[in-house]
């Protein structure tokens, strides 16, 4: 069995990936909230990406998979934006991200073939307006992970997700009616928007053996959107 941690892990795609390895994975969720609904072979850990600093002695000597899931959707216009929002979403996205690898690096690194797994945004590739706040701290992610990849092989993996919008509590208030989700769906080639399953069983994919030779990449699965024209 996997030693797999996931950082927020307690809800959206988190929660459907720890239901989907749970059974095949020793899992530790790390999240300011616990779930609705536990699985009982799944170890919770009350973490606040933001302020806490995680609890090495909750962990297992060896890590052998890791996916951090906090992040922030802040769409507003660059004018609108102060310094201050720009700093928050690279402190979610990625210094956070940074301090809880510091800290857990001496056990992944114990693992024969661990596998890191961010996660970052289609608006990174695409260019979309409203956007450069977040855009700047994902992009710093998929820069971060490329240098990681490229210092740490062979004994690291690390690959990164590019979405478009999923069907999330975070992307709530873009998708809490019909009409937001049609005229979500119609911008991609696919016509729908994307669930949490979808990203979930990629994430398994990368965390698996089965992508043992898949390191550095940035996967984008966005419904075409960042690859193909609409007909």
């Amino acid at each position: 069995m996997k030693n797999i941690l996931l950082i927020g892990g307690s809800y959206g795609i988190g929660a459907s990936l720890t239901k989907i390895i749970a059974n095949d994975n020793n899992v530790i969720v790390a999240s300011r909230t616990k779930p609705q609904d536990e699985i009982n072979n799944v170890k919770y850990l009350s973490f606040d990406a933001l302020n806490d600093e995680i609890d090495e002695n909750e962990l297992p000597e060896i890590i052998d998979g890791f996916v951090y899931f906090p992040g922030s959707i802040n769409l507003r216009p660059f004018k609108g934006l102060s310094i201050d929002s720009f700093k928050q979403d690279l402190e979610i996205n990625v210094l956070s991200l940074i301090k809880v690898l510091k800290s857990i690096l001496p056990r992944l690194s114990l693992s024969n073939n661990s596998s890191l797994v961010f996660l970052s945004t289609v608006a990174v590739s695409q260019g979309m307006p409203f956007h450069s706040s977040v855009a700047t701290a994902k992009g710093a992610i998929e820069g971060l992970a490329k240098s990681l990849a490229a210092e740490y092989a062979p004994k690291m993996r690390v690959n990164v997700i590019a979405p478009s919008i999923v069907d999330t509590p975070l992307a709530n208030r873009f998708l809490n009616n019909e009409i937001k989700i049609q005229k979500s769906a119609e911008k991609h080639p696919l016509n729908r928007v994307g669930n949490k399953e979808d990203i979930a069983e990629i994430i398994k994919f990368l965390l698996s053996d089965k992508s043992s030779w898949m390191t550095g990449q940035i996967l984008s699965v966005d419904g075409g959107l960042s690859t193909l024209i609409k007909n």
